[in-house]
């Protein structure tokens, strides 16, 4: 497994050893060792979830609140996404910054976005299955979105136009989240 380091310190790229012949392919998809060495502590998943949606889709940038942050590892299946990492973390020399990462079922690079980052991800092929490992579980009432075009964040979306549900085109300013 390859472990490619990001502009955000905490946020990495796992790119798998792919050993493939005209049969297929076989890949290492999660060693817990090596995903712990590679982020310097414990880690522990205990929820997996599955995101299927069509092309100009954006999903975000969803977190959950304090006590209930979410680690997520995330990959990308099928299709293709634009995949993004925002930093919330008050106290961090990057709070406000992005990270953006193409995840595709070809290129097979998994995303690791800590606790303490809010999520998002644009579909840029004809559809696109997300699988991720979540260190927390899911809560509604912890839920929460930043808008997905905050001018204070300025994410560089690669396309438009987009397709967005009405919570996340209805998402709390970067400038009202850090009031929080």
């Amino acid at each position: 497994m390859n472990v490619i380091k990001t502009a955000i310190p905490d946020v990495l790229i796992f790119e798998p050893k792919v050993f493939g012949d005209e049969r297929g392919f076989f890949m290492e998809s999660f060693n817990q060792k090596v995903f712990e060495e590679a982020v310097g502590r414990k880690v522990e998943f205990v929820q997996d979830n599955h995101s299927k949606s069509t092309n100009g889709v954006l999903r975000g940038l969803h977190f959950q609140k304090k006590p209930h942050a979410q680690g997520k590892l995330v990959r990308c299946i099928t299709g293709e996404v634009f995949d993004v990492a925002v930093d919330i973390r008050p106290e961090s020399p990057t709070f406000g910054k992005w990270e953006g990462v193409y995840l595709s079922g070809e290129n097979k690079r998994q995303l690791w976005i800590p606790e303490g980052f809010a999520h998002g991800f644009l579909v840029i092929s004809a559809e696109a299955d997300l699988l991720y490992k979540t260190t927390g579980y899911y809560r509604s009432d912890a839920e929460s979105t930043i808008l997905w075009n905050d001018p204070i964040i300025d994410i560089k979306w690669p396309c438009a136009p987009f397709i967005l549900s009405e919570k996340d085109n209805n998402g709390i300013s970067f400038k009202d989240f850090q009031g929080c």
